[in-house]
């Protein structure tokens, strides 16, 4: 799942569970008709005001297919298409690992290589239980690595992996401990993937992103997916946009290019998964499907993760997918091994459209249930109740939200993001201006303040106060 309030990090994986708790019974035709498509995204732009522009692209053996709806950004009537250049995230992850199967099929690399040992030697790897981090516990998330590191303190918040260098990573990797085996447990890490591209770059010899060209873009055919885009790409990329449809910056990852830096269409990310399900031939066949047969339990009833792609089962049935989003941009690719059939969404807000996706490929899964955004209107409050919220709330272990209080009013500190005020609409609720998130302070009997709750995304996230 994505870090609530503003996330500073690449596209996290959310479990296809965990939005559609009640799913549609088994139906006999799953396949939805191009006015159902079409509703689906008018609805998500113009009712619930969740994005300005979705292109989604539907394939299968009986050819592909570009739906569309909105603009390339808030102040533009220009229309996205299946050309439209989008961040994609943390979908980035899939090229790693598929660099990393094919390296492997090449005799480059083993699975169970330590990462230690195409690291320089004066890098120092965290170990636990004499046991060292390999690369297929990166590519599983199951290194036992942080999603993030601490040692991010972007200069530009807007745009938060610019400055993050290669020393920083090392100086990290250094001086962290592991908190847990490794191998044993899922953890979703962001900068575990980062990680694993470098090495894999520094292994063959060159740049992360010429090695993606090199030994996947140019083999399928996708001529418009890249990491640096060129002067007529960037007249196809789409703006990006945060969750209340502000105007972002476009994010650049050079040292954690592995977990999210790449940047794609549509028409190109179709190309990926026609490869992947068969329909056409291409020399990474092998590859892609080592990348399936690896597999480790992510402790989600019915969801495993392979080298990369997270894999639900539902009545028996595989969907195989991966999401990913940055400042500005969501996105969601999948496919049915069984069927031969996938989807891709993308889309220039930073909101979730993986229901999208999950529902066109197969109706069992349900639409996310939205609503308009609501009107929040500030109201006054006595200091002294203000006073009363300042403290620590614990969300998870490690992850707190601090409240404190400032001449003009409160504000939340999420571990690891920048502060942002909330402004008071009653006594105990508040709401954000910068994303779509409102909080509810909790009070006991006797009026003292026990917790918070934090409301985002249809999700309401209760938080402990500890001090």
């Amino acid at each position: 799942m994505k870090l609530l309030l503003l996330a500073i990090l690449p596209i996290v994986f959310a479990s296809l569970n965990s939005q559609n708790p009640e799913p549609k019974p088994p139906s006999a035709s799953t396949a939805l008709t191009e006015q159902e498509i079409h509703q689906i995204l008018v609805d998500r732009v113009d009712s619930y005001k969740k994005s300005v522009g979705i292109v989604v692209g539907i394939i299968g053996p009986q050819g592909s297919k570009i739906y569309s709806y909105g603009r390339l950004a808030a102040d533009s009537k220009a229309v996205p298409d299946g050309d439209t250049v989008f961040e994609i995230g943390s979908v980035t992850k899939v090229f790693t690992s598929l660099l990393l199967a094919d390296m492997v099929q090449r005799g480059e690399v083993k699975l169970d290589d330590p990462a230690s040992k195409y690291l320089p030697a004066s890098v120092k790897m965290p170990e636990r239980n004499g046991r060292k981090i390999a690369l297929i516990d990166l590519a599983t998330h199951t290194s036992g690595l942080p999603r993030l590191p601490s040692n991010i303190h972007p200069k530009d918040v807007s745009n938060p992996y610019a400055d993050y260098t290669v020393d920083q990573m090392y100086a990290f990797l250094a001086s962290y401990q592991l908190p847990r085996d490794i191998g044993s447990t899922y953890e979703y890490s962001n900068f575990g993937a980062g990680l694993l591209g470098h090495i894999l770059a520094l292994r063959a010899g060159m740049s992360y992103e010429k090695l993606v060209q090199t030994r996947i873009l140019v083999p399928l055919k996708m001529t418009s997916t890249v990491i640096t885009p060129t002067p007529e790409m960037k007249a196809r990329l789409a703006h990006g946009h945060g969750e209340t449809l502000q105007p972002v910056a476009n994010w650049d990852l050079p040292t954690l290019a592995g977990a999210g830096a790449i940047r794609s269409t549509v028409n190109d990310m179709l190309k990926l998964l026609a490869a992947n399900i068969g329909l056409t031939q291409t020399p990474l066949a092998p590859a892609m499907k080592a990348m399936l047969e690896v597999r480790r339990p992510t402790g989600v009833p019915n969801l495993e993760i392979a080298l990369a792609w997270h894999i639900s089962t539902k009545d028996g049935e595989p969907m195989i997918w991966h999401n990913g989003g940055t400042g500005g941009y969501h996105s969601f690719i999948a496919f049915d091994p069984k069927t031969r059939s996938g989807v891709v969404v993308l889309s220039n807000s930073t909101n979730g459209i993986d229901d999208i996706g999950q529902h066109v490929l197969d109706t069992r899964y349900a639409l996310a249930q939205l609503s308009a955004p609501r009107e929040h209107h500030e109201v006054k409050v006595d200091p002294k109740v203000l006073d009363s919220y300042v403290g620590h709330y614990e969300l998870a272990p490690g992850v707190v939200v601090e409240i404190t209080h400032k001449e003009d009013g409160l504000y939340e500190q999420l571990t690891g993001q920048q502060q942002f005020q909330i402004f008071p609409e009653s006594e105990t609720e508040f709401f954000l201006k910068v994303v779509d998130a409102q909080m509810t302070f909790e009070k006991s009997s006797n009026g003292k303040v026990t917790g918070l709750t934090i409301h985002q995304a249809g999700r309401n996230t209760p938080a402990r106060k500890t001090e």
